[in-house]
């Protein structure tokens, strides 16, 4: 099995890059972008193990962009983790939607590195 990598979607630039950087000190390959418009521009070339994608961006919703990445053949297998500050997606019924868009799990903010690394190795497997 090759070495998993991992992508993170999240307008947050410093947790985006200490997810980064704790992934890497994991020996795991990691990038992000900060906007759906980049982030469909890198996964375009590109195929992580997993995808972590903030509900709310600047350019877009999170569950618009999940349902954009899963139309595309080279991604639509690959599992992606929502994750959300927005309190209105603690109900179950609100976080139905982000399943409808594709998404395999749903995290709320805060989320520890190690919570959230303990998910995406559940993935993994």
């Amino acid at each position: 099995m090759s070495k998993p990598s991992l992508y993170i979607v999240e307008d947050d630039a410093h947790f985006r890059e200490t997810f980064i950087d704790v992934m890497s000190l994991r020996g795991i390959e990691a990038s992000g972008a900060g906007s759906a418009e980049q982030a469909l521009t890198d996964l375009s070339q590109t195929r992580p193990s997993v995808i972590v994608l903030d509900v709310k961006l600047p350019d877009a919703h999170g569950f618009d962009l999940c349902k954009k990445i899963k139309r595309l053949d080279s991604l639509k297998n690959v599992p992606v983790i929502m994750i959300s500050a927005w309190t209105r997606y603690n109900e179950a019924s609100q976080r139905a939607e982000g399943a409808q868009a594709g998404a395999s799990l749903f995290l709320s903010k805060p989320v520890t590195m190690d919570k959230l690394w303990a998910e995406i190795e559940t993935l993994l497997q």
